[in-house]
C-alpha cells in the first residue's frame, strides 16, 4: 500500500535532477548543491502537501529561493577566499542527466561569469536559459514582475555575451586541451603561445591550502611563460586521465595515487581563452568522489 510519504518521495525523485541542476548552477559547488537539495527534501516531507497543486513547480520554486539565499551567503564567504575561486566540476559522463535538457549555464567558464550577476539575476537567467521556464513562472519564483524578469534576463544575456566568445565544438576543445597539456609538460613556450588567445586568462584555485598563484594571470605571453616556468617540477611523476567536466573534457593529474590538479579550458575560434587549475584539495576530493570516467 502506497503511503503519503512514499508518494512525496516519488514526486521528489521525479524532479531531483532538475532541482540539483538549478542549485548547482547557482552555487557552483556539488557539495553545497547536494546539501541544499537535502534541505529541500526535509522541508518537502514536513510541508502540508495537500495544499500543493503542482509539486514539480513548487519544489523548483523552493529550490530556487533557497539557492538565492545560499548564493548571497556564499558570495560573502568568497570575498575572504584566498586566491581565485573556481567552481567544482561535475562529472557529466557519470551523470549525463545534469545537462540533458539544455546544456546552457553549465560550462565551467560560464559558471565563473555567472558570479558577476546578482543572485536574483543569476536565478532568472538560469531558469530561462538552462531550463526554458516561461517568464511569468520565473516572475512568480523570484517574486518580481514579469517585466522586471524580462529585463533581468536581457541584461544578463548582454553582459555575459560581451564577455564570452562562441565556444568551439567538443572535439576541438579536447584536441586543444591535449595539445596544451603536452606543451605544458614539455615547457614548450612557442607551442603554448600558438595555442593561447591573445587575451587568455589563467586562474589557479588552491584555496590557501596548497601553493598556487593567488592572482589571475592575463595575456598570451604572460600565461605561456607562467605555464612553461613550472614544467620541470610540477608534472614530475604524474599521469593524466580524462573526464567530462560540465559537458567538456577536463584532465585530472595524479601523482602517487593522489589527484593534485584538475585542468579545464575554455576555447573559441581565437584559441584558448581561459585556463582553470583546480588545486584546492577539498574541491578535488569532491571531483574524485564522483569517480571521473577514464578514457
Amino acid at each position: 500500500m502506497t503511503t503519503d510519504l512514499d508518494e512525496a518521495a516519488a514526486e521528489f525523485a521525479g524532479v531531483r535532477r532538475r532541482l540539483f541542476g538549478i542549485a548547482y548552477r547557482m552555487l557552483g559547488s556539488v557539495h553545497e548543491a547536494e546539501d541544499l537539495i537535502q534541505d529541500v527534501w526535509l522541508k518537502w516531507q514536513a510541508y502540508d502537501r495537500e495544499t500543493v497543486r503542482e509539486p514539480a513547480a513548487f519544489l523548483a520554486t523552493m529550490t530556487t529561493r533557497l539557492a538565492i539565499n545560499a548564493t548571497q551567503t556564499a558570495r560573502v564567504r568568497r570575498e575572504t577566499y584566498i586566491g581565485p575561486w573556481l567552481p567544482e566540476p561535475v562529472d557529466t559522463s557519470a551523470d549525463p542527466t545534469l545537462g540533458a535538457e539544455r546544456g546552457e549555464a553549465l560550462e565551467l567558464a560560464m559558471l565563473v561569469l555567472l558570479e558577476k550577476l546578482s543572485p536574483t539575476q543569476r536565478a532568472a537567467y538560469i531558469l530561462r536559459e538552462a531550463f526554458d521556464y516561461p517568464y511569468d513562472q520565473i516572475a512568480e519564483i523570484v517574486q518580481l514582475s514579469e517585466a522586471n524578469v524580462r529585463q533581468l534576463v536581457s541584461r544578463s544575456r548582454k553582459r555575459l555575451g560581451e564577455e564570452r566568445r562562441e565556444p568551439v565544438d567538443a572535439a576541438e576543445q579536447r584536441r586543444l586541451l591535449e595539445a596544451f597539456l603536452a606543451a605544458a609538460q614539455e615547457g614548450d613556450l612557442a607551442e603554448l603561445v600558438e595555442l593561447l588567445a591573445a587575451d587568455v586568462v589563467s586562474y589557479s584555485d588552491g584555496g590557501g591550502i596548497v601553493r598556487a598563484s593567488r592572482i589571475p594571470v592575463f595575456g598570451r605571453d604572460h600565461v605561456a611563460k607562467y605555464v612553461a616556468s613550472f614544467a620541470s617540477r610540477f608534472w614530475v611523476g604524474s599521469t593524466l586521465t580524462w573526464f567530462q567536466a560540465n559537458g567538456r573534457t577536463s584532465a585530472l593529474a595524479v601523482r602517487d595515487g593522489e589527484a593534485f590538479v584538475a585542468v579545464s579550458i575554455s576555447v573559441s575560434a581565437a584559441g584558448i581563452d581561459e585556463v582553470q587549475w583546480l588545486m584546492n584539495p577539498e574541491k578535488l576530493a569532491a571531483v574524485t568522489a564522483q569517480g571521473p570516467a577514464l578514457s
